[in-house]
């Protein structure tokens, strides 16, 4: 597991049997107390650390009372917003004791589909990883309607982990990875180690969607590793019910490692690169050396501005004959984008009422 303990970003998700006791409903503290020491050693190697955690409605179902198996939509969105407060509660009292700051992050489908929505998302998670706080990430169960779920937290954590740009994803549930049937049917399945390219026939091991062994698990975790792993991120499946998951993983338990096809930065340009643009803008030649440095394009560097775009569209960048530079995503809208033409940052929330982004376009977010 080299490269899970040498990585710059490291999302974790937590399923609900994990941290939940089923069979009394309550929090599995001492378990939560050794995974939080797990966070915190490596946060100490300089990775940054996002949690996935399930967990919130079996919390509400069992402070709520609610007896029967299947919740109605409505049951479940109440015991999604009674167990949500709980859940962030039993995560801040474990990690707050290390040192380690928390944050509730709540996420819908919705969330990583409308680019405005992805864009706020994905800031405000890269905001607080910079100011060294843990996020704690779960559906927003509480007004998610089927329409705008996930569904499961695998395929979250997954999306969770393309939008930060995450490097590798651990999987943490109560199986030891991939196997090539279900190991509970079939006494000759085997365990796969590795798997370096997610094929129609590794798919078909997870089994059907009808089938006892994919719902809500190893279909739903497939799904999952195939998008993070064609985002550059590493994705790991293996059980997580002993104290100290992530040292245990660490030290060789078994598990299955899908591995990514490219880094997360490489990943994100090539995707940037595909993308059809939506407009111009033209800079001059103290932003092209700007560029070239490494840096973010700022205002005061933009000439010109053509056709029509909103905030987060792929735009084209410029020179001065017309030349294509580059591509990138856009901080503003194009009319925003024209009132601050050749502004210093500085002036910006003068010019527009409010205080807007640094960066007309984000050095990440671009592809020269």
């Amino acid at each position: 597991m080299k490269q899970i303990s040498s990585s710059k970003r490291l999302i974790v998700k937590i399923g609900s049997s994990l941290i939940i006791d089923n069979s009394v409903g309550k929090v599995r503290k001492s378990w939560l107390e050794s995974l939080a020491l797990d966070v915190l050693s490596v946060k100490k190697r300089g990775t940054d650390v996002v949690l996935v955690s399930s967990g919130a409605i079996a919390i509400g179902r069992s402070l709520l009372k609610l007896k029967n198996t299947n919740l109605s939509l409505e049951e479940s969105q109440a015991a999604a917003a009674v167990g949500q407060i709980k859940l962030s509660q039993v995560y801040q009292e474990a990690l707050a004791p290390l040192g380690i700051m928390t944050a509730q992050v709540l996420l819908t489908l919705e969330d990583s589909e409308n680019r405005r929505r992805y864009l706020n998302s994905r800031t405000t998670l890269n905001m607080l990883l910079s100011l060294d706080v843990v996020p704690i990430v779960n559906e927003n169960d509480t007004v998610a309607t089927d329409e705008i779920r996930f569904g499961d937290n695998d395929r979250l954590a997954s999306q969770v982990a393309i939008m930060v740009g995450a490097d590798n994803l651990i999987l943490l549930s109560d199986i030891d990875g991939l196997f090539t049937a279900n190991p509970h049917d079939d006494g000759s399945s085997k365990h796969l180690n590795e798997i370096k390219e997610i094929t129609p026939q590794i798919e078909a091991m997870a089994g059907d969607s009808n089938s006892t062994f994919s719902k809500g698990g190893m279909r739903t975790k497939i799904i999952a590793a195939k998008s993070a792993t064609n985002a550059g991120c590493s994705v790991v499946i293996c059980n997580g019910k002993e104290n100290y998951p992530l040292s245990n993983l660490l030290k060789g338990q078994k598990n299955t490692l899908f591995h990514a096809k490219n880094d997360p930065q490489t990943s994100r340009k090539n995707w940037i690169s595909s993308m059809k643009v939506k407009g111009q803008i033209k800079i001059d030649i103290g932003a092209v050396n700007a560029l070239k440095n490494g840096k973010s394009l700022l205002p005061a560097g933009v000439t010109e501005v053509f056709g029509s775009f909103s905030r987060g569209d792929p735009v084209e960048i410029i020179v001065k004959n017309g030349e294509s530079f580059g591509k990138g995503l856009i901080n503003y809208d194009n009319i925003e984008v024209s009132a601050i033409i050749g502004k210093q940052s500085s002036e910006v929330i003068d010019i527009l009422g409010y205080s807007g982004r640094v960066s007309v376009v984000h050095r990440d977010n671009m592809v020269l």
